[in-house]
């Protein structure tokens, strides 16, 4: 009933700093677990984290062209997560009519 697998997930992160953009790649590997199996999910356990890509986009902006010059700064990161993923496999459950 209770079931134990490992499998390597691949999510995308934007944000304004590294660690925002870290933050946002790591909160997407929830739905993409549970996107890829049928099954009810009781624990998933990061094991291990590659960076697959990372970019940084710097704009240049300006007050009226002139004024106030600044650099703004956006990062993105590609991640592969292997997890470890604990599951209920409700195949296995033998349901009794009443």
């Amino acid at each position: 009933m209770k079931e134990q697998f490992t499998t390597t997930v691949r999510v995308c992160g934007k944000g304004d700093t590294k660690a925002k953009a870290f933050a946002d790649a790591l909160n997407h590997v929830q739905g993409t677990v549970m996107k890829s199996t049928p099954h009810i999910l009781l624990r998933i356990e990061p094991q291990d984290i590659s960076v697959v890509q990372a970019r940084v986009a710097v704009r240049k902006e300006a007050f009226l062209f002139f004024f106030l010059r600044r650099e703004r700064q956006n990062f993105s990161v590609e991640l592969d997560v292997t997890v470890q993923v604990t599951s209920v496999n409700l195949d296995k459950v033998d349901f009794v009519a009443q």
